[in-house]
């Protein structure tokens, strides 16, 4: 019988694949299944026989710890490639970014207080 092994909704490209490639190096019989045309089937990798689960779930828990840890070295990594992130270094980056949100920031708030500026200025 089936089993359910790892659901693939929001899951990034290259951890389904590296999921697969694993499964298939270790000799675990698995099929997939899509979410559909419409998106609302259950993407999966499940296993033909379910003798398989405590094995393929095993190693599962091992990627996905290493992986956590290969993620967190790779953003530890960019983060101290790109320096601190604070307002000055971004101006500096996208300066145009950044004033186009200042200006909308500021016409969101004339379009707000302005009719109230008005009530006060007429005493």
């Amino acid at each position: 019988m089936s089993k359910l092994l790892f659901k693939l909704n929001q899951v990034p490209d290259d951890e389904a694949f590296e999921v697969r490639i694993m499964l298939e190096e270790q000799g675990v019989e698995f099929y997939e299944t899509s979410s559909g045309n419409w998106g609302v089937s259950l993407a999966a990798i499940w296993l033909h026989n379910e003798s398989d689960y405590p094995q393929a779930k095993t190693l599962l828990d091992e990627y996905q710890a290493e992986r956590v840890l290969r993620m967190r070295d790779e953003l530890a990594q960019r983060e101290a490639e790109a320096g601190p992130d604070n307002f000055a270094t971004r101006v500096g980056r996208r300066p145009l970014q950044v004033l186009s949100v200042l200006v909308f920031i500021a016409l969101i708030g004339y379009v707000s207080l302005a009719p109230f500026i008005g009530m006060f200025g007429a005493q």
